[in-house]
């Protein structure tokens, strides 16, 4: 029930499907992102782990899109910033940390590969590569088989302003638009391909590319986790009826430093970086629950303390994990014959 003296006309979460539980869940997921950034970026200052790509400033995209997939039909091919995308399909916070750590029981790559590069077959995630962008045609190839054997599910794949120069991109894009895959491309536009602005790599829009190849592209606003769910719904029907791929591209900032080895003021000021902070997400999305009486900064101080909790005991999980054996390096590296020999 909704407080006294709050908003008394349909609220946008349920002009667009959602009840007030999804609506508070969605901002669980954005803090618990939060949470976890916070705590590597401490943790890699502390030289318990060795590296972190950072994903502040990109929560209300990827958790908006999350909730807008079939999380236990379709199929997810993230990008190395998506830490909100991955919790809300499914992934934990002891299992990232694990990874961050580069731990044995890692998942994603048995600690073999680096933080932020996902894969989990149970959640359908398929694993990502250190070459930026080739996950695009994976995507792509996904949606093909998809469509080949009448599955009713689409591949969601995410990337980079920058690398949406790449050819990988424009080739999955040819393709997708050729055969009409049910495929959604995600690009999270935050500004800065590490050091280059996106002005000095980038005419026009990059959803006007998609009118290129045959099918729609759509801007949103990024920081708007309802909108972006609310487009990423859209794409989703049309992909499942039939109608083709998809490309978005969230307009966001990277709050943050590319990664732990950035010095981002390099590059950009910091009364840049401070006035793109105003526009943060996370606050701007808790207002709008407590405008709608659905949230109050009691639960929130409460959700902030138990994800504090959680991200202690997933470092000391992590921390004390073993590390991988020297013995299985090539471990899930080669496929075996029928016998499952090497």
């Amino acid at each position: 029930m909704k407080a006294e003296g709050t908003i008394d006309q349909q609220t946008r979460h349920e002009q667009i499907g959602l009840t007030d539980a999804q609506a508070i869940e969605m901002y669980k997921y954005m803090l618990l992102a939060r949470k976890f950034d916070e705590r590597c970026h401490l943790l890699q200052r502390a030289g318990k782990i060795n590296f972190h790509v950072s994903g502040v400033g990109h929560e209300a995209a990827q958790v908006g899109a999350a909730f807008a997939l079939d999380r236990e039909e379709d199929y997810f091919l993230p990008y190395y910033r998506d830490y909100g995308f991955v919790l809300s399909v499914g992934m934990t916070a002891r299992e990232l940390m694990l990874s961050a750590f580069a731990k044995a029981e890692d998942p994603n790559s048995g600690g073999r590969q680096m933080p932020g590069h996902f894969g989990s077959k149970r959640l359908r995630i398929v694993t990502g590569s250190s070459p930026v962008t080739t996950q695009v045609p994976h995507a792509v190839g996904v949606a093909l088989a998809a469509k080949m054997k009448k599955k009713k599910l689409v591949s969601f794949v995410t990337f980079g302003e920058g690398s949406s120069n790449q050819g990988d991109f424009h080739e999955g894009c040819n393709f997708a638009g050729v055969h009409k895959l049910p495929v959604i491309m995600m690009c999270q536009n935050n500004q800065y391909a590490i050091s280059v602005p996106a002005h000095k790599q980038i005419s026009g829009k990059i959803s006007d590319r998609a009118l290129g190849y045959g099918f729609p592209g759509v801007q949103v606003d990024g920081n708007d986790v309802l909108e972006v769910y609310r487009v990423t719904k859209e794409a989703r029907e049309r992909a499942i009826n039939g109608e083709g791929p998809t490309l978005i591209e969230a307009m966001l900032y990277r709050l943050s430093p590319h990664s732990t080895s950035d010095n981002d003021l390099a590059y950009r000021t910091q009364e840049e970086v401070d006035e793109n902070w105003k526009k943060d997400s996370l606050p701007r999305y808790k207002k709008y629950l407590m405008d709608c009486g659905i949230w109050t900064e009691e639960q929130d101080a409460e959700l902030s303390k138990e994800y504090v909790q959680i991200m202690k005991e997933a470092t000391e999980y992590a921390d004390n994990a073993p590390y991988p054996r020297a013995e299985d390096t090539l471990l899930h590296v080669f496929a075996g014959d029928e016998e499952g020999n090497q």
